[in-house]
């Protein structure tokens, strides 16, 4: 074997290796990039369907849950809190819940809800964004004797019942937001969904 033949193998060689080598460096820079163009998984669980076990919550009981940054509050009513949501027609602005931005289509009535017993509500103030206190006894001290359960902005005094219905004469403008949501089964809801997309 002469020199020219081991000259020639090593540069076969060299070429071939430095040829692999590029190659891997720009699969590993690609990887990261092509990466890059997906929504990273804060992104994603930002806007993502919330799946909650609703047969946990026991009545009377409020539980958060977070969905788009946003808490959404789900409350088991009992059957004196409906009751008590039928007396308050005459109190709040919107007891039909006709402004069309603040539910769903298929929310109707006056309860708000897919089920009477599950209230599903963005827990925001409609008037400056504060987050309100859920207050579900019945004629506190610092409510008075006309409360009948719900929920209490502490930022600028409004009052919304426990359909999230906003009372008459208050600075908050609209209801509380009901988000879409929908019935996997009778034990579990998903916020973020609508029930045709079951």
């Amino acid at each position: 074997m002469n020199n020219g033949d081991v000259s020639q193998s090593r540069r076969r060689f060299l070429i071939g290796a430095t040829s692999v080598v590029g190659g891997v460096g720009v699969i590993g820079a690609a990887v990261p990039f092509v990466a890059s163009w997906n929504p990273s998984a804060k992104a994603e669980a930002a806007g993502a369907p919330v799946t909650v076990n609703v047969d946990k919550i026991e009545p009377g009981q409020q539980i958060t849950v977070e969905w788009r940054g946003k808490p959404v509050w789900i409350v088991r009513r009992t059957d004196e809190m409906l009751a008590n949501i039928k007396k308050l027609n005459d109190t709040v602005k919107d007891p039909e819940s006709s402004e069309a931005s603040q539910q769903p289509t298929y929310i109707e009535g006056i309860y708000r809800s897919l089920k009477p017993e599950f209230a599903v509500l963005v827990g925001i103030c409609t008037h400056l964004g504060c987050v309100p206190t859920y207050r579900p006894e019945v004629a506190p001290a610092d409510l008075g004797p006309e409360w009948l359960g719900g929920f209490f902005c502490p930022c600028h005094g409004s009052h919304y019942d426990l359909a999230g219905r906003v009372y008459q004469s208050q600075p908050a403008p609209l209801n509380l937001e009901v988000p879409p949501y929908r019935y996997d089964t009778d034990a579990a809801m998903t916020v973020g969904l609508d029930p045709e997309a079951a």
